[in-house]
């Protein structure tokens, strides 16, 4: 059968397959595989199938069904869902079941998507290598004693893995980019406002995203086609009379005539020699398609990680203070008192990744620090964001790697988190920016593992950014690569 999205969804439509079949065929993919990839943190089995019947039963009445019409798609289980479990990977959430679907979940169904599980990722999406997950270990497809990267690595996994046909995930700091990376496929962080982030379970209110992550770029752009769009129940999502949504796929083959890339020397300097070759070789390809280069300075880059782990930690101590052993969620059974229940469950309960990052965020937020840290981070901010448009002025789109490395050894970084946080050096600017951006697959290094070209353009311009990264797919084989597990 087909693994893209649309293939499977042009297949089932032409009545050539139906979406029980699509579904019973990744299920019994699953039960061989994912032993061995760990991605799921659970599967809706039971849901996905009254799902497939429904939509077939459309299909045969001569119905008119969504565009993605039967199609097994995979979500992040820090989204949402009135069915099943929504845990986050932590013992805080093991057992909570949401009373509403997210916005994203609704507009899934509504275009006829069957949900076939929810994916692992690190606890509470902090993380950049999903080993902080509390629930469930999961590894890279393309080398099992390597990390899939993270938050979304759960997501990343499945998809590469062949294990859902598409997925979504959440990027704060680089979690969609960075385990499309490792894993092979093509990853997109929308706009900031882009897509709702409602039911969305929160870490950094001003820097979540949710997006789609694909086995290749066509398929992003049918993903982000069903998505995207206003929701008033999102304060930060921003109206379609401010930024209208496009078809994302009617334009993806035309190629951006005159296009200009940004590049920023000194940055790909930091990376490791495979990734630099591949990036430049990479780019190389649009310049053999036209374009022309543009090199430029980003004065403020090197400032990002700090100001990102300011502002991030401080939004996360804000956002994760309603886990507090009394609303819902876990509740130690060892307290003796208000205090107690408090203090313990949140001790008990959370990981110690969790932990430092509150713990770093309260700081951040207390008397006597405010103005020191978090006030002169978001004033860093304000100058990180100018540095992308003064970027955009000069050229369509920014190019530079996703991370300096390729996939790196299990536990290799789990005893350094200052050497885990380095690892999204090139990702976390872009989030704090809020502009779109991409991971495209652009190689491999002599080990055999992926390595993702990051492409950046303006806010609200993912049309754009799609049409760059289709000129280099079709130029390319790389996203056409699977892994042997």
């Amino acid at each position: 059968m087909p693994h893209t999205a649309k293939q499977i969804r042009d297949k089932i439509q032409a009545r050539k397959t139906t979406s029980v079949e699509a579904v019973q065929s990744f299920y019994e993919r699953i039960d061989r595989i994912e032993p061995i990839v760990g991605a799921y943190l659970s599967l809706c089995r039971e849901h996905a199938f009254a799902q497939a019947e429904r939509i077939d039963a459309k299909i045969a009445a001569g119905q008119v069904v969504g565009a993605l019409a039967g199609v097994p798609v995979a979500i992040k289980d820090n989204i949402c869902t009135n069915f099943g479990t929504t845990t986050c990977a932590s013992k805080t959430l093991e057992h909570f079941h949401a009373p509403y679907d997210a916005h994203v979940v609704q507009r899934l169904q509504a275009a006829d998507a069957v949900i076939i599980g929810k994916t692992n990722m690190d606890e509470f999406a902090m993380g950049s290598s999903t080993e902080t997950s509390a629930l469930q270990r999961t590894v890279n497809p393309w080398d099992t004693s390597r990390v899939p990267g993270g938050s979304s690595g759960g997501s990343a996994a499945a998809v590469a893995a062949g294990l859902c046909a598409g997925a979504l995930g959440s990027d704060t700091g680089g979690s969609i980019r960075m385990p499309a990376s490792f894993c092979g496929i093509v990853g997109l962080k929308p706009t900031y406002g882009r897509v709702s982030r409602y039911g969305g379970v929160t870490y950094g209110s001003s820097l979540d995203q949710i997006g789609p992550m694909t086995q290749d770029v066509t398929d992003a752009a049918l993903l982000m086609n069903v998505i995207a769009g206003h929701d008033p129940k999102d304060s930060t999502s921003v109206p379609e009379s401010m930024a209208p949504v496009k078809d994302y796929l009617a334009q993806l083959d035309n190629p951006i005539e005159g296009l200009k890339i940004a590049v920023v020397p000194h940055l790909n300097a930091g990376a490791d020699a495979a990734v630099r070759k591949a990036v430049d070789v990479a780019i190389a390809v649009y310049t053999s398609l036209g374009a022309r280069l543009v090199e430029i300075d980003m004065p403020h880059f090197a400032y990002a990680i700090a100001t990102y782990y300011v502002i991030a930690t401080a939004e996360a101590s804000s956002n994760l203070a309603k886990y507090d052993g009394v609303h819902y969620g876990y509740r130690s059974p060892n307290a003796r008192n208000y205090t107690e229940v408090y203090s313990k469950s949140r001790s008990e309960a959370f990981g110690a990744e969790v932990k430092r990052r509150i713990m770093l965020g309260t700081y951040a937020l207390s008397s006597g620090y405010y103005d020191a840290y978090y006030l002169k981070a978001l004033k860093v901010r304000n100058l990180i964001r100018q540095d992308f448009v003064n970027a955009f002025e000069k050229a369509d789109c920014l190019m530079m790697p996703v991370s300096p490395t390729t996939a790196f050894k299990m536990g290799e970084k789990t005893d350094d988190p200052l050497q885990m946080y380095l690892a999204d050096v090139y990702t976390i600017a872009v989030n704090l920016a809020g502009v779109p951006g991409m991971s495209i697959p652009c190689g491999f290094d002599e080990k055999n593992l992926p390595i993702g070209l990051q492409i950046i353009s303006a806010p609200f311009t993912e049309d754009r950014l799609l049409r760059i990264a289709r000129m280099h797919e079709k130029e390319t084989t790389w996203h056409l690569r699977e892994p042997v597990i």
